[in-house]
């Protein structure tokens, strides 16, 4: 997809970043660890010994650091070298890598000193991709990954090093693996190559694939050790096994593999490689590992698919499908997206880096997705998006994943009524986002101009209406904020019906709760140390659309603080700056009302506009304003504004003080009286409070007005003296 212009059981999950290294520590049995099992470790670059020069930290969209792991890397000139300290016994490594536009060289490969005869090639043709058409977006998708099985094998403690020839290159990160060696021929499975496929990968093998499907119905299709090309993509894949000897050994290359808009189903594709030569992103162009449909009951397992736009783009039927134990490297768009009508579908224990857009999506568009989960992946690098983003859908999984490093335009986690086309189907029934761990989330939004958090819950074209569960989150050093309300579209809908239970948040760069919306949410059990600013954001946009409430259900600690000024946005490791003594304190804060007539709501008299007002009810005296001033503050005066205009003829209006700490029991701080406005003198009021006062909340109640029969103000302005 892409993008348009806030606590009961302990968390479950930790992450460490040890000699570099991003490793899931132990949970509690009571819960599941985050992240997916890995074949693989991966050891990060500037962790490394290097001649080469270290890059970042950086979280500016548009640079190499930042779209980085650990938003960090090291670059190579011609001749230097990266040496990593192998973490395990393995025999194959991959390399993500950078090297500039419209250059390609190669990395020598070093294993204790000597150099291997085997090198790796590196390339920026799968790289710098360029998206227009989508707001806010930059050149991106820096990066890339190349693998090498090293031809013997070495031990935790040796040292494998990397050299650049022919061009610069920038080294990421290496992921050292025991590659199994090719498994065996299926008995009574048909050969790709008994049907005349070619395993060096000079001939055409499209129609071999065909063949054996169709010779294979209810059975299975053998894909041996070798190299495959497919120039077209197959179609009626129905009650078939697709199995390789192993994503190391069988390797088809092709950037369309099933492109098919229906199928009976049972279809299992396992065990083999899916390699693409997309270079740019065409959304019209379907050049997906799979784009459309499986049919009910299939599965995709150990499968590792590269330099496509998305891995899977699903749409029909699909109904209980599994998508398993792969690996998605480098795709141009979504890693998969479950496109509407997804039932029972589990995304479960894959790998996916480098995606250019959100790495998982469910998008419920035509009809929802229900039922259908995200569990326990590894997701790093979404360079455009999301790493997980739900747009609508019904009862849907968000759990135990591991994700981080998100660069612009997306969060760790989106849980959004953002609908792109109609008909769209908004979340309803239970979100369930459980035992997710975010790190280094959460990106600047260069169409908002502000941060977007961690986590994200979004009521972009409608309000949230679903019961919203997020439960034992860790968040670590987001670069911004770890949760998020907001209406992306900038038009107010609500979040409500949310509980946040059970969360760690370290390092925020900002706040912890960043609200821009109307809405509510409870928080229990909600721990925050390292808070940069602040510990809540509490400003609703459009100012005066309503408000977001907070409700602490217990336990939680270390962000009670609430960002000072509506008027500026917090920015990393400042603080809560010292407010200006002389501004408005309820200019733009939250303001309701016992009524208003037609358009002239409450937000009308905190705007900043002295020609818009708040007029209440009609023939409804008393009548009340009520402006949050969002923490309790020392109020001394008050400036009252009715428009300027001479239109408006002089008047009276009746009305007391009244304040309150907690927004339910109110005391009077200035009795009832008359006040006089008068255009000849700007139709201003100033009331002075006791000394002593001390007030969050601050009403106005009204009782009469000699120039119309309701309550009527411009502008309340409340000032510390």
């Amino acid at each position: 997809m892409h993008r348009h212009t806030l606590r009961s059981s302990a968390v479950a999950t930790t992450v460490a970043l040890a000699a570099g290294m991003l490793v899931a520590l132990g949970a509690p049995t009571a819960h599941a660890a985050a992240g997916a099992t890995l074949p693989f470790t991966s050891v990060e670059a500037e962790s490394a010994t290097t001649t080469g020069a270290k890059i970042g930290p950086d979280y500016t969209q548009g640079t190499l650091a930042s779209e980085a792991s650990g938003r960090q890397a090291v670059r190579l000139t011609a001749g230097q070298r990266v040496e990593f300290t192998v973490p395990r016994a393995a025999n194959a490594v991959n390399v993500a890598y950078s090297v500039p536009d419209g250059q390609s060289g190669t990395l020598n490969v070093y294993v204790n000193g000597t150099r291997l005869a085997k090198t790796i090639a590196v390339t920026s043709k799968y790289s710098y991709v360029d998206t227009p058409w989508i707001p806010g977006a930059r050149t991106h998708h820096f990066y890339d990954n190349a693998r090498l099985l090293l031809g013997q094998n070495v031990q935790a403690g040796d040292k494998v090093a990397f050299e650049a020839t022919g061009t610069q290159v920038t080294v990421d990160v290496a992921d050292f693996e025991q590659a199994a060696g090719p498994v065996g021929q299926p008995a009574g499975s048909v050969s790709v190559v008994s049907h005349g496929a070619d395993p060096t990968g000079q001939g055409d093998s499209t129609q071999a694939f065909r063949n054996a499907i169709a010779a294979a119905q209810g059975g299975v299709v053998w894909i041996p050790p070798g190299e495959y090309r497919l120039t077209s993509s197959l179609n009626g894949v129905q009650n078939v096994t697709l199995q390789g000897a192993g994503h190391w050994h069988s390797v088809v290359r092709t950037s369309r593999f099933i492109d098919q808009s229906s199928s009976s189903g049972n279809v299992h594709i396992k065990n083999f490689a899916v390699i693409g030569e997309v270079t740019e992103r065409v959304d019209s162009n379907p050049d997906n590992f799979v784009n459309g449909s499986l049919g009910p009951n299939s599965s995709v397992s150990g499968m590792w698919l590269q330099h496509l736009k998305v891995g899977l783009w699903l749409m029909g039927n699909n109904d209980n499908l599994v998508v398993e134990n792969s690996r998605f490297l480098d795709m141009t768009a979504d890693g998969l997206n479950l496109n509407g009508n997804a039932r029972g579908v589990k995304v479960r224990n894959n790998f996916l880096r480098n995606q250019g857009d959100d790495a998982l999506a469910m998008w419920s568009l035509h009809s929802p997705d229900t039922n259908s989960s995200f569990e326990n992946n590894t997701i790093t690098q979404p360079n455009l998006a999301n790493g997980i983003a739900i747009y609508g859908g019904t009862d849907i999984t968000v759990s135990n994943n591991l994700i981080s490093d998100t660069n612009a335009l997306g969060s760790g986690i989106a849980i959004s009524n953002q609908k792109f086309l109609d008909p769209f189907h908004p979340l309803a029934g239970t979100i369930t986002v459980d035992g997710n761990t975010l790190v280094r989330t959460g990106a600047m939004n260069p169409n908002w101009n502000h941060p977007m958090s961690a986590l994200r819950v979004d009521s972009y074209d409608s309000a949230i209406e679903a019961n919203v569960r997020i439960t034992n989150t860790t968040i670590t050093d987001s670069p911004y904020s770890a949760f998020e309300f907001v209406s992306g579209s900038g038009r107010g809908f609500a979040a409500k019906n949310v509980t946040v239970d059970g969360a760690t948040v370290r390092n925020t760069g900002t706040v912890v709760v960043q609200a821009e919306t109307q809405g509510a949410a409870t928080f229990r059990n909600v721990t925050a140390t390292g808070v940069g600013a602040a510990g809540i954001y509490n400003c609703p946009y459009p100012t005066g659309s309503g408000t977001f409430t907070l409700t602490d259900g217990g336990g939680n600690s270390g962000w009670s603080s609430t960002w000072s000024d509506c008027s500026t946005w917090p920015q990393p490791g400042q603080g809560n700056p010292d407010p200006d003594p002389t501004r408005n304190l309820a200019l733009g804060r939250q303001a309701t009302a016992t009524g208003h007539q037609d358009v002239y709501t409450a937000g009308k008299a905190v705007d900043g506009d002295a020609n818009s007002y708040w007029e209440s009810a009609n023939h409804a005296f008393p009548q009340a304003l009520t402006v949050d001033l969002g923490s309790p503050q020392a109020v001394r005066r008050l400036v009252l504004k009715l428009p300027p205009s001479p239109a408006w003829g002089a008047r009276t209006q009746t009305f007391s003080v009244q304040g309150s700490t907690d927004g339910s029991s109110y005391s009077t701080v200035v009795g009832s009286q008359g006040h006089r406005f008068d255009p000849a003198t700007g139709n201003t009021v100033t009331v002075s409070l006791p000394s002593g006062t001390n007030l969050r909340y601050l009403r106005l109640h009204v009782t009469a007005n000699t120039g119309w029969p309701a309550g009527q103000f411009s502008e309340v302005e409340a000032y510390l003296s």
